[in-house]
């Protein structure tokens, strides 16, 4: 089954990328109504069926429930791997993954349940982990350099933390990210709710691209100007959950919970779902507060997750699958397959809400406001920015790979974007001037984001620790700081990133 991207010509050394991706994922994004409340008695569109085979404040350290939380202990190590990514290559390829798989170990524990991890490094560089989504104490959040130092070859490094949130979350390398999780160091962690939803299987699907040259060998070409000044690193191989195929046995009437991950480097992930029904319930590990109902594609951004649950007809037939949808051409990802077992008749309802998490609500009227004016990159409009203290031009900052400045300053400055008051409500106002998507990141948080930024018409908000900006758009986002720490803000195509689309704040 093929599973090349047709971006380099199967797999060719030769990495060409084509820019009209971006008119594609505008209208995936931009397109309104793609979502709409669950509604009974409501019915999906019927697309076509594609051929061949996704209230009160508790601060993160508190643990909900019990006094003494169950804790959870976990080994990860971090060196070199052999992985048959492309099952028509002859051998497999090397990577760099946590205790030799990619991705790592799944992490799964309860709600208000406490997580260990011993990690150690056996790679021939520094590194640290990074636990994505999770609203955990600042000294576990995994930055090199702002909230650890740097594990170094042989060294080790203990996380603990409670887990306050239910959820799906994902855990990755971050230090020189860009070719640390390019190269396969990612896992997921999911967190139970105390009362799971009536699913008959919980699938996790792990969504990422590599860029393989012909012997089926990771590409070496991190960190090359082309890809940090366009959309970034994009591969020419599909992976869902490490391997090239993947296929689902499901039962006529079975209820499916499909917890898709995005962690590719930099490729937006636009998806369609077989025409069965399907609800999105959860965004970012957030419950939705009423389930979505999936009319059309669905748009992750790299380090975006979505829960959503589907139902199959009481005839599944053959040919249902999940797609990644690229220019035209219709990849399969996923097939799902008769299951060996009588079937059962599907539910006559849709899906409950998921129980909300503890996040208390920012308030209506932000206590601060602050502008992250992006610019730079390929096409764009970048004359001169500060680079560590220094005012240097766009030749001098494209000759050091750095060319993405936020308010006028490339890479981590050394004063914070905003400094916040515990328990205040900030608002940060994007305004994407460059010609490129930038999926943003907050450490620590959750922004509150406009529904219609989620693929929907609807007017409310929803909770996103990631959010994608398109090109020339302005978005205003709110958060309640209510975790103390001085926490990163950078873009999550981490090509992006390595160029300098770094920030911070500080709360408390």
């Amino acid at each position: 089954m093929p599973r090349s991207t047709g971006r380099n010509g199967g797999h060719s050394r030769e990495i060409k990328i084509n820019p009209t991706l971006q008119g594609g994922i505008v209208t995936a994004v931009m397109r309104m109504g793609l979502l709409a409340p669950c509604t009974p008695g409501h019915s999906p569109s019927r697309r076509r069926l594609l051929a061949g085979v996704a209230a009160g404040l508790v601060l993160p350290g508190a643990a909900l429930g019990a006094a003494s939380p169950r804790v959870h202990s976990h080994i990860l190590v971090a060196g070199k791997g052999r992985q048959r990514l492309d099952p028509e290559l002859p051998d497999d390829t090397e990577t760099w993954s946590y205790n030799g798989q990619v991705p790592g170990p799944l992490i799964r524990l309860g709600q208000g349940e406490r997580l260990a991890v011993d990690f150690r490094n056996e790679l021939a560089e520094g590194s640290a982990i990074h636990w994505h989504g999770l609203r955990i104490d600042n000294a576990m959040d995994g930055v090199v350099g702002m909230t650890q130092e740097s594990v170094l070859p042989g060294e080790s490094f203990r996380y603990e933390f409670t887990v306050p949130d239910a959820g799906t979350y994902w855990y990755h390398a971050h230090q020189r990210s860009s070719e640390q999780v390019g190269r396969g160091l990612y896992g997921v962690l999911v967190v139970d709710e105390p009362e799971p939803p009536d699913v008959d299987r919980d699938v996790i699907l792990v969504l990422d691209d590599w860029r393989l040259d012909e012997t089926g060998r990771i590409h070496p070409s991190f960190g090359n100007l082309h890809d940090i000044t366009h959309e970034g690193r994009i591969g020419n191989w599909l992976t869902v959950n490490g391997r090239g195929s993947e296929t689902i046995r499901v039962g006529a009437g079975d209820r499916l919970r499909l917890r898709l991950v995005n962690t590719a480097n930099s490729l937006v992930m636009i998806l369609t779902l077989p025409p069965w029904q399907a609800w999105v319930v959860s965004l970012d590990g957030m419950p939705l507060p009423e389930p979505w109902q999936v009319r059309s594609e669905l748009v992750l951004s790299p380090g975006q997750r979505m829960d959503v649950i589907t139902d199959v007809p009481a005839e599944p037939g053959m040919d249902a699958t999940l797609d990644f949808r690229d220019r035209g051409q219709v990849i399969p990802l996923v097939g799902f397959a008769p299951a060996d077992r009588p079937g059962k008749p599907p539910r006559e309802e849709p899906p409950r809400a998921l129980p909300p998490n503890p996040v208390r609500p920012a308030a209506a009227v932000p206590d601060a406001s602050t502008p992250l004016v992006m610019r730079g990159g390929a096409m764009g409009d970048l004359d001169r920015a500060d680079y560590q203290g220094e005012m240097l031009d766009i030749r001098a900052l494209a000759r050091l790979g750095m060319v993405w400045a936020q308010n006028g300053v490339i890479d981590k400055p050394a004063a914070p974007l905003l400094s916040a008051p515990l328990g205040s409500t900030q608002e940060i106002v994007f305004e994407n001037r460059t010609a490129w998507f930038h999926g943003m990141h907050l450490h620590g948080h959750h922004f509150e984001v406009p529904g219609t930024m989620a693929g929907t018409a609807e007017s409310g908000t929803v909770l996103r620790d990631t959010v994608l900006i398109p090109p020339r758009e302005r978005l205003a986002v709110k958060f309640l700081a209510d975790n103390p720490g001085d926490w990163l803000l950078h873009c999550h195509m981490l090509e992006h990133q390595t160029g300098g689309m770094v920030t911070w704040i500080r709360v408390g």
